[in-house]
């Protein structure tokens, strides 16, 4: 199992690539029918598409064994909340990429009476679920690390005006009272999010990741160019953490 796990990891750069191109020609293709391209182009660049997804599909056929190991590491977190957002969101991936390896097979044919919008749909429920707890996730440690700011600068010195700003006695006052307050806030999590790239990075690349499935299942259709952008920056965050390991938000 530890030496498909070591392959999976090797092949993960080359999926993250393809996904990047995947959703790059999803991106063009959109902005080529706005702009009036002819028929025969569309449907080369919607094949060329099809061909990514069935290359990605093809790279991450085992995929479910290293998130299934992932799993079993983040059940031993001492944290409760990280152990269950992680130790969840491991397994719904496990379950994300065994339906996908079903569609690959479908897709190639092994499968030929498979019904493969449902077991789309089924495998896009697991990767929301998964993303929502991997958001759940970011918010969290966002919270534990802006408290520890603020424990840190109130050690420092005084609260600043800006962050604690005096309850006001007149209610004509609340509202620029509520302001900088928000004020105050808006700067420390920037503060927090500009000390931690790796937090950041993950925060950002989730969030653009959770409008695929909210489109697939028509939840929040947001439509196929907006889908395109998300899938390609979210795909050159995740290339970026694999060049630059040290961006990748642990555990």
């Amino acid at each position: 199992m530890d030496s498909w796990v070591r392959f999976s990891s090797q092949s993960q750069a080359k999926e993250r690539i393809i996904r990047a191109a995947q959703y790059a020609c999803t991106l063009l293709g959109y902005t080529l029918y706005k702009g009036g391209a002819g028929a025969e182009l569309l449907k080369t660049v919607s094949q060329l598409e099809a061909h990514m997804s069935l290359a990605r599909k093809l790279l991450r056929l085992g995929n479910s064994v290293e998130a299934l190991e992932a799993a079993k590491r983040a059940i031993h977190l001492s944290d409760g909340i990280l152990r269950l957002c992680l130790t969840v969101s491991h397994l719904n991936r496990a379950m994300y990429f065994a339906c996908d390896n079903v569609l690959w097979a479908g897709k190639t044919g092994l499968l030929s009476k498979l019904d493969q919008h449902k077991w789309s749909q089924r495998s896009f429920k697991y990767y929301l679920f998964a993303l929502i707890l991997n958001l759940t996730r970011d918010v969290y440690e966002l919270r534990l690390l802006m408290e520890r700011e603020e424990r840190h600068r109130a050690a420092k010195s005084p609260p600043s005006p800006d962050l604690a700003p005096t309850p006001p006695a007149a209610a004509s006052a609340v509202l620029p009272y509520l302001l900088a307050r928000l004020h105050g806030r808006l700067r420390l999590l920037s503060a927090v999010l500009r000390d931690n790239p790796p937090l950041l990075l993950d925060l950002l690349k989730n969030t653009c990741d959770i409008f695929i499935p909210l489109d697939r299942l028509a939840i929040y259709p947001t439509g196929t160019g907006f889908v395109g952008a998300c899938g390609l920056a979210s795909s050159l965050l995740s290339i970026l953490t694999i060049v630059h390991p040290w961006l990748k938000l642990k555990p």
